[in-house]
């Protein structure tokens, strides 16, 4: 491993033992998938990272579970055991729809695994926090950070904060600071970062049941049919049924709702749709294993810049679940990653222009990985998913078709390998999709 990158003046001082405030080289606002990741690959290249996580592990955390191949490709790479008891892999995904099921393996390609994994929020982040502490990170459990530190310039130099259960104040100073504190985005908006009202965002609920039958389930299930309670219009979003393999599923149900219909009745419109679900699935009221929890989903880059004035932005604090289809695990580690390898280029370089230049490298990445992707998937969001959900994706002409399928599965979940002479023929379609669509304009997130 390098060895730590060391300036004189910004070496940190690591904690005053009169106050408990304490310096790192990079300080990192939030300890979820985002923030572990970017924390882990940042202590891996010897960086002095601080860790500030609001709350104590293992936790509750609305989601899924369930990881494509995309994310099982950033645990490997983080080295995580995904052999370990507690993982459960699966197959692909099943697509309900108007009576008819289609079933779509996970593809063999060469850049990702070809199988998924499920498992619970609950110890998934845990995981991840314990990779990035056995890194070299320092972890500051039930620290809350309350907002940023600025110099006379408004760039960030670290935050303020409460610790403990009594609240006491601490400072934590950092030349970089990394904003990884999850949809309320405070130290984003502290730092006048505001969301784009024009972008999606969408509401998950989701539910613990025992069910022996369907904990083994190899394939992650998605039902495209289902109808808003109050309405009775389609639910503009999908339901999901994910086996964990304990004994216990995840269901759950994802809406993005459109400005012209209003919000969605999670709560009720699930009871109609377990009520449809067969007896031996135990997916009733006396087999719960938890309350109904819900969360928002911010989408499709709702913050922007993901950089700015020593400020990074990862994972939903930059809206960065994919307005296809709902997930964000993937992409928050791979965001992490990015902005880790941008900060540790950064760091070698003294403050200034220079620095400066190696951090806007971090935005930059992003649009690379995502930019035209997202723009193609806003756009699909307003005009067909958030109107009338995917019904109408998965006709039943779709459906009955392999190949349209498999786009299809491989479009929404972007399971695809990177352009070049060795991909498929769908990976060559929708790359050559993808390159039709605008780059989008690297700059500011409009104000309400």
């Amino acid at each position: 491993m390098p060895s730590k990158p060391s300036k004189p003046s910004e070496d940190p001082q690591l904690t005053d033992a009169a106050t408990g405030d304490e310096e790192a080289r990079v300080i990192v606002v939030g300890a979820g998938p985002a923030g572990a990741t970017a924390a882990m690959y940042l202590a891996r290249a010897g960086v002095d990272v601080l860790l500030l996580e609001k709350g104590t592990f293992p936790r509750e955390k609305v989601c899924g579970d369930g990881l494509t191949p995309r994310g099982v490709r950033q645990l490997v790479r983080m080295g995580v055991d995904i052999d370990a008891p507690g993982w459960t892999r699966t197959r692909g995904m099943r697509w309900m729809c108007e009576g008819r099921q289609v079933h779509i393996d996970w593809p063999r390609l060469g850049g990702h695994p070809d199988f998924g994994l499920t498992r619970s929020r609950y110890d998934f982040d845990d995981i991840l926090v314990q990779h990035a502490c056995e890194a070299g990170a320092r972890l500051r459990a039930e620290v809350k950070a309350t907002g940023p530190l600025t110099d006379r310039a408004g760039r960030i130099i670290g935050v303020t904060a409460v610790a403990g259960a009594d609240k006491q104040p601490r400072t934590y100073r950092a030349p970089v600071v990394i904003a990884a504190d999850g949809a309320s985005a405070r130290t984003a908006l502290a730092m006048g970062l505001e969301r784009d009202p024009a972008r999606p965002i969408a509401t998950a609920a989701r539910r613990y049941y025992r069910s022996a039958s369907r904990t083994h389930d190899p394939y992650l299930e998605l039902w495209a049919d289902l109808r808003c309670s109050r309405t009775g219009r389609d639910l503009p979003g999908y339901g999901w049924i994910f086996p964990l393999g304990d004994g216990r599923v995840n269901v759950g149900l994802g809406s993005l709702p459109h400005r012209r219909h209003g919000a969605v009745d999670l709560r009720t419109t699930m009871d109609q749709w377990l009520a449809r679900l067969p007896e031996e699935w135990g997916l009733r009221e006396e087999n719960a294993d938890s309350p109904m929890r819900s969360a928002a989903l911010p989408m499709g880059f709702n913050r922007r810049p993901q950089y700015s004035r020593g400020l990074l932005l990862v994972g939903d604090s930059a809206g960065m679940i994919s307005p296809w289809s709902g997930e964000g695990v993937a992409q928050a580690m791979e965001a992490g990653e990015a902005a880790a390898e941008a900060v540790v280029l950064a760091l070698l370089r003294p403050s200034g222009p220079g620095r400066e230049e190696a951090l806007r490298q971090y935005p930059r990445e992003i649009n690379r990985l995502w930019g035209r992707y997202y723009r193609l998937g806003n756009q699909a969001a307003d005009l067909v998913l958030g109107r009338y959900g995917y019904r109408p994706v998965l006709h039943r002409r779709v459906m009955a078709s392999p190949v349209l399928v498999r786009s299809l599965a491989r479009l929404l979940t972007e399971v695809a390998d990177e352009p070049g002479p060795g991909h498929d023929r769908i990976d060559a379609v929708l790359h050559s999709l993808l390159r039709l669509v605008p780059k989008p304009v690297l700059g500011r997130t409009p104000k309400r």
